[in-house]
């Protein structure tokens, strides 16, 4: 049940009463923490059908944008900005599934790809779909509002030595 007042609102008021500094960033950071929560609830709704959760689901469509349908683990790592724990307990879970198979490097003994398989692939184009009909969860903002949201977070991003 929603609440009848805007409680970002209220902890930036009480935050300025209190003289405490940082209010606009405070908010900010609040915000961006509270509409994560929201996306990753919308996402997951839209992916459970699928059997998927966001990481799976990247984990899928980067490996469908590769020419090959394989990359190697720690490569999935680094493009997703993931711990190799997570990426390893991903790719597991999508193997388990018939999503993805491990196979040896053609040419580096010591590396391991995951391949994404034909099942995989008609999956996460289905999901794809899926996510684009609620727009990734950000339904009632228009073009310019996300352009504009992307442009910001960029710059914290490449602050972050993101990218």
């Amino acid at each position: 049940m929603p609440l009848p007042f805007d409680p970002i609102a209220e902890a930036r008021r009480n935050w300025k009463d209190r003289g405490w500094g940082a209010v606009e960033a405070m908010t900010a950071a609040t915000s961006i923490t509270r509409a994560h929560q929201i996306l990753l609830k919308r996402i997951d709704a839209a992916l459970s059908p699928f059997g998927l959760v966001f990481s799976r689901f990247e984990a899928l469509a980067l490996l469908s944008f590769t020419q090959t349908g394989a990359m190697p683990l720690a490569r999935i790592g680094e493009r997703l900005q993931v711990h190799p724990a997570s990426v390893t307990n991903t790719i597991d879970r999508l193997e388990a599934d018939k999503l993805v198979v491990r196979i040896p490097h053609p040419t580096d003994r010591r590396t391991t790809l995951a391949e994404i398989t034909p099942p995989g692939r008609l999956l996460v184009a289905d999901a794809a779909a899926a996510l684009a009909n609620v727009e990734y969860g950000l339904d009632g903002m228009d073009a310019d509002d996300l352009s504009s949201v992307d442009n910001s977070l960029r710059l914290l991003r490449a602050g972050a030595g993101d990218f």
